[in-house]
């Protein structure tokens, strides 16, 4: 690209710039001068720290001596090639993002370039404003990946959450209760939909108390039968029933000292509410069979996804047992009302299952994430997580892109991989909600634009202008709910 038709392009181009909180540091490396001012002055106009280095050996010293962000190579230069640069950039720091460039292509360069680490690469000439959104793009998913490590780290050290991520205020509440409650003795009620992690949080909770040391333990009542249910419980002396020939513990003398997490309580008979009812009354418990008393120190941790009050009116559920399992109750919220959280967790569970599956999927796309934050999760994190699994899976190119998620997530809206930028996309019409108690317009409709817009942008291009033209609008009312929605 001439350094004449490069400042054509960025005289139109109007991209709109990203928000930076505090400035991403480049490192630009290339051998012809009017290459490097060019892309100097089109990234310093979009906020970021822009450094110049005219060749390899002086983009070395330059990486040894500052951190950078994000480094932009040419590969073919006369002293040390952009290969070796990139090579000592990650081993510098691992965490930089990488794209490189050249006029001379050629796939095994290019092959090398992505082994070591490279995100991108881009022949000569290329068009700056895709170069900008590729930035853009990569930079958000470095920094949420980079977010989610943080997160994970913080939560193990101070809650042993391994698996749960969360940033939004309904989460931080939860996070405060394990706090100020798992030094305390006292017995847990976690309530909450399927797929909200309820055994995470039991976790959290014993390895956060005095009793960490000791045995955690837990229990699916609604998915042993009753006559198993006792004996997994309590133990039992042998020849108690058929093929019992030997002694066996139980759970709560195997979970002596520590804590017994028993899930989904509501589906618990009657006759081992009673027996479960002594346990926590009494702290002594006798083995199927056996004729001793044990004693049970434990702490106990219950869930359920059922509402128990509802049950006790029933009278499913006995109301004594239900006033010794509610001491403390903690309710953790549905995805859909965390939906700051979705984000995080899809990077999260994306970066777990492509690293499992060994397949270059760095990111999720821009268009793909108002999609997931759209749709309802009816099966909550352990849905969403499944979906991105499936997606994974799926997926042919870096980023997860609409076409590798089900098509409930991807509704309302036809989407066509092979639609052509300079058409329109077409109404899909609305897909109105059930109404039930009531739902956010407002929030919906913006939902709404904000998906078309990404969508629409990541159809064209980047280019706003091509954008607006598919999807019927100014480029003025684009680029004003573009900014509105916060859409890059």
């Amino acid at each position: 690209m001439t350094p004449a038709s490069t400042q054509a392009k960025v005289a139109s181009a109007d991209v709109e710039k990203p928000a930076t909180d505090g400035k991403v540091r480049i490192l630009i490396v290339d051998d012809e001068p009017s290459m490097r001012e060019m892309l100097r002055i089109v990234l310093r106009r979009d906020g970021y720290d822009v450094q110049l280095a005219d060749s390899g050996r002086e983009a070395i010293d330059q990486l040894r001596q500052n951190n950078f962000d994000l480094l932009l190579s040419d590969i073919k230069m006369p002293d040390v090639s952009g290969v070796d640069v990139l090579r000592a950039a990650k081993e510098i720091n691992r965490d930089v993002v990488a794209f490189m460039m050249t006029a001379y292509a050629s796939t095994s360069t290019a092959v090398e370039a992505m082994r070591l680490g490279a995100v991108d690469y881009f022949t000569k000439p290329f068009s700056m404003d895709e170069l900008r959104l590729k930035i853009r793009q990569h930079l958000e998913s470095h920094r949420l990946k980079q977010e989610n490590v943080l997160l994970k780290k913080a939560l193990k050290t101070r809650y042993e959450f391994s698996n749960i991520i969360g940033r939004s205020e309904s989460m931080l509440e939860v996070f405060r209760m394990v706090e100020t409650i798992a030094k305390t003795t006292s017995t847990v009620l976690i309530t909450g939909e399927s797929g909200t992690g309820k055994d995470l949080v039991a976790r959290a909770i014993h390895y956060n108390s005095l009793r960490r040391e000791r045995p955690f333990v837990a229990l699916n009542c609604g998915g042993v039968p009753e006559t198993l249910l006792e004996s997994e419980l309590f133990g039992h002396m042998r020849g108690a029933f058929t093929g019992a020939d030997t002694n066996k513990k139980g759970l709560i003398e195997v979970a002596e000292g520590g804590t017994v997490f028993l899930d989904e309580i509501g589906e618990m008979t009657t006759t081992m509410q009673i027996k479960l009812l002594r346990v926590l009354q009494d702290r002594r418990f006798r083995r199927l069979g056996g004729t001793e008393e044990v004693q049970a120190d434990i702490r106990v941790i219950a869930a359920t996804n059922q509402d128990l009050e509802k049950a006790v009116a029933n009278g499913r559920f006995r109301e004594d047992l239900f006033y010794r399992i509610n001491v403390i109750r903690m309710h953790l919220p549905p995805l859909r009302e965390r939906k700051d959280d979705i984000p995080l967790l899809a990077e999260h569970f994306l970066s777990k299952y492509a690293e499992q599956m060994k397949k270059p999927v760095r990111s999720v796309a821009q268009a793909s994430l108002p999609l997931l934050q759209m749709y309802g999760w009816p099966g909550n994190v352990r849905e969403l997580e499944n979906v991105i699994e499936r997606a994974v899976a799926l997926e042919q190119s870096p980023s997860i892109l609409p076409e590798s998620l089900p098509s409930q997530i991807r509704t309302p809206g036809a989407m066509k991989s092979d639609l052509d930028p300079g058409s329109r996309i077409p109404d899909p019409g609305l897909m109105l909600p059930d109404l039930g108690e009531g739902f956010d317009l407002e929030a919906r409709g913006e939902d709404f634009y904000r998906y078309y817009i990404a969508l629409a942008l990541e159809r064209a291009g980047g280019v706003q202008v091509k954008a607006a033209e598919m999807l019927g609008m100014s480029f003025r009312s684009f680029r004003y709910y573009a900014k509105k929605f916060n859409v890059r």
